[in-house]
This record gives structure tokens, C-alpha cells and sequence, in this order.
């Protein structure tokens, strides 16, 4: 039988300065319809930019040098921009890593759905609203029949990535590359989101290139793994044969990264003062009530974990801390004086000791601006430093988070990998010398062997320089390493906090249970028997009905 995709000893280069760069170096694969292939590795081993080849396309600065790319016959090398066109989106479709910035902020969520659809004249405008809104259902979208007419700001960045799924499977293709489509979701919203992917990939034959960091996600979906190490193959087989037994050491050490875990502290004593305390907050958008009376404590030189599904409440209890969102009731105290509920309220000191990092690194940093500068602008503006004190002391923050300062001083953001735009992110936030920082989600977009480095630079910092961390996640795995306490939120409220070790310990709360059943695990069979536990065979079937 002829594959639907067959890529043969593909070489793939990088200009950097005039200069072209290996990438992937004769990568080969072949890919039936209703297949499912996993590309895992870290970060720069060449997984998108393979899944990206796939559909004849390459970024700007890079090309093919070598190899062929066909697809159900066609030569997407050498074909031509109409035919191009003509496939891309309807039979062939990409569903990005970052949501936020791949959708059009002007234009509404339906709107964007059915553009494709429509211009290849696959539905009219209005089958296609319905049938968005069938797939949104199918992807357990809140509101089907009216999200769609929402802005993409007025969504939350997991309900962002399940309506880019949906727009992905709006015509229908033979091929979908996910690039890292669930890096965004909390562990209940992945299940249902992981499901929803393979049922439709089973009904419709589709196949897919599942580009992930994440071992346990990728066990559940594909048929085969294929592993990159700086754009070469290191092995490929099918999934239960991977995970039993691979071969090369590379694959030995992806299996067994995570193995990071922090010690837990001891108890805070009794009448300490903490360095930030959050009591009894309440807060709304508009006239919608979203957070309710949530209360909790953290004290120097600790870890706060706060964890919970998507619209939980989580970075909205970190805006009325930072004072982007002032609460309607409750206070929020300092070194236990209370703070302004607006930060325009704030002196330059009490905005200086609370920082924040960023989840997604790319948006987060001024593409146009280097480095130095961007570290720079927060050690003068609180600091006061000009000319070569600033420059020094940018140089002593890179060395801090372990880039050297003669290397990454005048690049731009885009000469960096994520781990490394993630470690200019800290950098930024110490410039500013806190003792209190939010890590928002800032492991959740890097493979887990840069992550777990992260994690180490992060609680070096701590320990360094005694500074207190809430840590907003969804990731357990990460909740375990560097959590000293841990709050757990649901629709606005905390409903279980405790030390980590009494956490994950039964009993729990019903919902604390449900997080910690969702978290994957390398069983190519978790996911089926976790539905099967729950009552669900396959979600929305009734969808599939109606979209056949």
C-alpha cells in the first residue's frame, strides 16, 4: 500500500550571518492514513521543522536542500504555489503550539473558522458556523453555540487551542500536524482534548504527526515514535515497543528525565510573618463574579503551587496581587502591610518586590529589542543604574541564569530557543530585585529536559537569594518537584491546600482525586482505560454523527 506521506533522505538548512546550517540531517518517514506518528526530542532537535516539511513547507531563512516530501503522490517540493494553496488547509492542516499568537486578535473565533472552509469551497458560511460549532461541542468547548462569536482575548488560552483544533479539522484533511497542541491545557481539559483528537483521527482516517515533549501524552497517540537529536534520527518503532524497550541511550535518558524533586520543607513557624498574604479575595470581570473569598499564605523563601483546571481562577488571583485587577472585597498584604488594590496605587518600592514570568516566552519579550536591553530597561527604571553600571550588572544577571553575558548581550529574541528565552524571562523579573516572584506556566511550553532545567535554575535562585515563589500549573510533575505548599483552585475557589506531602497523599478532596487521576502515564493504555473507569467510550459521538 502507498503511504499518504512518504519523506525520503530530507536535508534541511538554517542561514545564520549568510551562512546555511544543518537542521535535519536525511530524515526519512513514511505516514498511512488513520497513522499516527509521534516526533519527540528536545528543543532544537528539528521535531517542527520536520512536522512543518511534512506539508512542503519551511519557515523564512530555511530551506530544503536535499530529499524528497510527497503526498498521496504529489511532489510537494517542486509543486506549484496554486497547488499548494489549493491543499494547505483543506487536506493538509497545522494546529500551532501557541494559540495566542497564531489567531487574528481582530477578527472574531467563527469567523476565522470558516474562512477556510469557505474558500475552498468545502461548506457555505453558514454549514460551516454549525459545524463549528458541533466540533467546539465535540472538543468540550464551554458554550458551543457561542463562543465562536467571542474575540480571541476573550477566551482562555486552553479553550484558544481547542477552537484552533477545531478550525484544523474543519475541511476534513487527510493530514494534521499537531505541534505540541496540548502544552497549554490543564490535565482534565488534555484528556478530553487527547480523546476528542483520536476519535476524530479513528472516524475520519486521518492521518497525523504528533510533535510533543511529553512522553506520556505522546504514549496515548500515536501508532509510532520517531526520535530527533539535532536533526538526526535516533530511533523509531512502534509505540509499545518504544517504551518497553528502546534502544539508543538518548531515548534511555528522554524516558527517565523528571526525576527532579525538591525536599520537602519544614513547617513555617507559628506567627511568621508571610511575605505575601491573600485574604479573603474576592474579584470579578465586570459584573461576572470569578473569584470567591480565596485566602492563602506565602512565606520566604517558599514555594506556593496553585493549581486547577483552566478558568479556575488561578492567574486571576495573580492579577489582584499584582494589582491589575483590584478585588472587590479582601486584602492583599506585603511583609504584612496592605497593598494598594490598583498598582497605580503602588510606590516604585512595592511594585519593584513582586515580578512576574511569563508562560509563553516568545510573546512575552520584544522581538525587536536585544537582550541587554531587555534585561536592562528594569535595572534602570528600579535601580536607577545607567551607562556601564546597567551593562555590568545585566552581565552579572545573565551569568545568574547561566548564559554567558559575551554570547546573548546584543542578540534578539529570536536568536534564542525557548528554554533560553525562558531564562531571559527570569532574568527580567530579578532585575527588578524582589523577594516575591509569579511563575506563571513557565515550564509548560519547554521539552522536559530543558523544563527540568529551569526548575533547577529556579530553586538555586531561592536558595541564593531567599525568594518567594507562587507558582501557577497545571503540570503535577512540576507541582512535585518545586512545591513546598499546595492550593488547589476550582471555579474561583480554593478548595484543598496543604504541605506537597500531605497532597499527594489520600484522602483528597473529590476534585484534587479527579487532577491527579488526569496526569498521563506511560501506559499506552492509560487513556483508554481512564475512560473506560469514567463511563466514556468515545467522547461526542453524537458529534461525529452529525459531522459525517
Amino acid at each position: 500500500m502507498s503511504a499518504l506521506v512518504e519523506i525520503r533522505d530530507l536535508w534541511i538548512e538554517g542561514r545564520s550571518d549568510e551562512t546555511w546550517s544543518p537542521i535535519i540531517n536525511g530524515a526519512s518517514l513514511r505516514l498511512n492514513k488513520g497513522e499516527v506518528l509521534g516526533l519527540i526530542g528536545e528543543s532544537g532537535a528539528g521535531k517542527s521543522t520536520l512536522g512543518l516539511a511534512a506539508m512542503g513547507f519551511t519557515r523564512d531563512g530555511v530551506r530544503i536542500s536535499k530529499g524528497s516530501v510527497m503526498f498521496d503522490g504529489i511532489d510537494l517540493i517542486n509543486a506549484s504555489a496554486a497547488k499548494k494553496r489549493d491543499l494547505l488547509g483543506k487536506r493538509i492542516a497545522y494546529v500551532a503550539q501557541s494559540a495566542a499568537a497564531s489567531f487574528n486578535p481582530a477578527h472574531k473565533l467563527i469567523d476565522q473558522h470558516t474562512e477556510g472552509p469557505v474558500q475552498h469551497g468545502v461548506m457555505s458560511r453558514a454549514e460551516s458556523v454549525q459545524d463549528g460549532i458541533e466540533l467546539y461541542r465535540r472538543l468540550r468547548l464551554p458554550n458551543p453555540e457561542e463562543i465562536g462569536f467571542r474575540y480571541p482575548h476573550q477566551v482562555s488560552g486552553g479553550q484558544l487551542q481547542r477552537a484552533m483544533t477545531a478550525m484544523a479539522m474543519s475541511c476534513r484533511p487527510d493530514l494534521i500536524i499537531f505541534d505540541e497542541p496540548t502544552t497549554a491545557l490543564d490535565v482534565t481539559t488534555q484528556i478530553e482534548v487527547l480523546a476528542s483528537i483520536r476519535d476524530i483521527v479513528e472516524q475520519f482516517d486521518t492521518a497525523a504527526i504528533y510533535i510533543t515533549h511529553d512522553l506520556a501524552v505522546v504514549a496515548q497517540m500515536a501508532d509510532r515514535i520517531k526520535v530527533l537529536l539535532k536533526g538526526d534520527e535516533v530511533e523509531e518503532a512502534d509505540t509499545r515497543t518504544m517504551l518497553a524497550q528502546p534502544k539508543e541511550d538518548y531515548t534511555k535518558t528522554l524516558w527517565a528525565v523528571r526525576a527532579f524533586e525538591r525536599p520537602q520543607k519544614p513547617a513555617v513557624h507559628t506567627g511568621a510573618t508571610p511575605v505575601v498574604s491573600v485574604q479573603n479575595v474576592s474579584a470579578a470581570y465586570g459584573k461576572i463574579q470569578v473569584l470567591h473569598d480565596v485566602s492563602f499564605d506565602i512565606h520566604e523563601g517558599r514555594t506556593v503551587a496553585v493549581v486547577g483546571e483552566s478558568g479556575s481562577g488561578k492567574s486571576t488571583t495573580a492579577r489582584c496581587i499584582t494589582g491589575l485587577l483590584p478585588p472587590t472585597s479582601g486584602v492583599i498584604e506585603f511583609d504584612g502591610q496592605p497593598l494598594p488594590a490598583n498598582y497605580k496605587s503602588r510606590n516604585k518600592d512595592q511594585l519593584r518586590q513582586a515580578q512576574m514570568i511569563y508562560q509563553m516566552a516568545d510573546t512575552a519579550l520584544n522581538p525587536r529589542t536585544t537582550i541587554g536591553d531587555i534585561i536592562g530597561r528594569p535595572v534602570q527604571f528600579y535601580m536607577g543604574l545607567t551607562g556601564k553600571q546597567r551593562r555590568r550588572r545585566v552581565e552579572e544577571l545573565l551569568d545568574e541564569i547561566e548564559l554567558p553575558a559575551a554570547q546573548y548581550y546584543d542578540r534578539l529574541p529570536s536568536e534564542l530557543s525557548g528554554g533560553q528565552k525562558q531564562r531571559i524571562g527570569i532574568a527580567r523579573a530579578l532585575a527588578a530585585e524582589p523577594k516575591f516572584i509569579i511563575c506563571d506556566e513557565v515550564t509548560s511550553a519547554l521539552d522536559q529536559l530543558v523544563a527540568e532545567g529551569i526548575l533547577k535554575l529556579l530553586a538555586r535562585l531561592q536558595d541564593d537569594l531567599k525568594l518567594s515563589y507562587m507558582f501557577i500549573t497545571h503540570d503535577l510533575a512540576t507541582v512535585k518537584a518545586i512545591a513546598d505548599e499546595v492550593v488547589v483552585m476550582k471555579e474561583g475557589k480554593v478548595v484543598e491546600q496543604g504541605p506537597k506531602h500531605d497532597m499527594f497523599v489520600p484522602p483528597h478532596h473529590p476534585y484534587t482525586d479527579l487532577l491527579l487521576s488526569s496526569v498521563p502515564e506511560m501506559d499506552p493504555d492509560w487513556l483508554t482505560n481512564l475512560l473506560n473507569e469514567r463511563g466514556v467510550d468515545n467522547i461526542g459521538d453524537a458529534a461525529v454523527d452529525k459531522m459525517s
